[in-house]
């Protein structure tokens, strides 16, 4: 499946603005794409994944003074950041000060994974946006996240009580991944899991200049916007085939004691502490 050309429009900004305004959504000045990954159903009635304590965004290069007061304001004071230092240089986007906030660096991919060639490579896939292409990435995504996803699924099973953030660039692939698999492991169903990772078709919207500047940059995208638009979908089904590519690895649980060296103990640690009693909630 490739992106259609609706998918590649730019969205009215009244309805952005709308959508933006409500949860899973959350205002951090400065930071684009930003969700609480609470208060989703799991397949315990009674029980959803736990507010304000996981959250998923773009990168945080940008937040402003009122942004992180707002971040601190949420109990965020622990952030994953999966980009690794040749992205950041790239981009001109380190990692921000933000006081009170420890920034943990969990590259997903290691610093060689960025040659010239590579990335021409994985920009080739990305260009042609169908949902085979991102299977190839999402599978490489897999191959190389466990240790990653690792050390943001330990924060979990020790620190239930610290909210935490994590993000890629533009918090849609490799945050995507990492967030169906918090899901996942939260007893999530797949279609409200594959709902939040489209929503980051408006999440990202506001930064859509900035993005495609900087993909224009690239010698393969200048002379073809709507290749660099298509590597920015997110589509609804793509999920639905991550969760599809998932089973080869034996499913999210075997998936993550083989890669991220998770114990069924840690798990079921991990799986409680994701979640709470809907009555709990207020």
């Amino acid at each position: 499946m490739t992106a259609t050309d609706s998918e590649l429009e730019p969205l009215d900004p009244a309805y952005v603005a709308d959508v933006l305004s409500r949860p899973p959504f959350v205002q951090i000045p400065g930071v684009c794409n930003v969700r609480d990954l609470g208060s989703y159903p799991t397949a315990t009635p009674d029980v959803v994944t736990k507010p304000g304590y996981a959250y998923r965004s773009a990168e945080l290069s940008s937040i402003t003074e009122e942004g992180a007061r707002k971040m601190v304001s949420l109990g965020i004071l622990t952030v994953f950041d999966l980009r690794s230092d040749p992205e950041m240089k790239k981009y001109s986007s380190p990692i921000p000060t933000i006081e009170g906030v420890e920034v943990v660096p969990t590259p997903v991919f290691k610093n060689e994974d960025y040659s010239p060639e590579k990335l021409a490579k994985k920009f080739e896939l990305y260009a042609t946006g169908t949902t085979e292409a991102f299977m190839i990435l999402y599978s490489q995504i897999l191959e190389h996240g466990g240790p990653a996803f690792g050390t943001i699924l330990r924060h979990v099973r020790d620190k239930p009580n610290s909210p935490f953030i994590f993000h890629c660039t533009a918090g849609k692939d490799r945050t995507g991944v990492i967030a169906a698999i918090l899901l996942k492991l939260a007893g999530v169903d797949d279609h409200f899991i594959s709902q939040d990772y489209s929503l980051t078709r408006v999440g990202r919207e506001p930064d859509r200049a900035k993005v495609l500047g900087r993909l224009l940059k690239e010698p393969m995208f200048a002379a073809n916007s709507e290749a660099a638009m298509r590597m920015l979908t997110s589509r609804y089904e793509t999920m639905r085939s991550f969760f599809n590519l998932l089973e080869k690895y034996g499913g999210v649980e075997t998936y993550v004691k083989t890669y991220a060296e998770l114990t069924d103990e840690d798990l079921k640690t991990i799986r409680s502490n994701l979640v709470v009693t809907s009555k709990s909630r207020m």
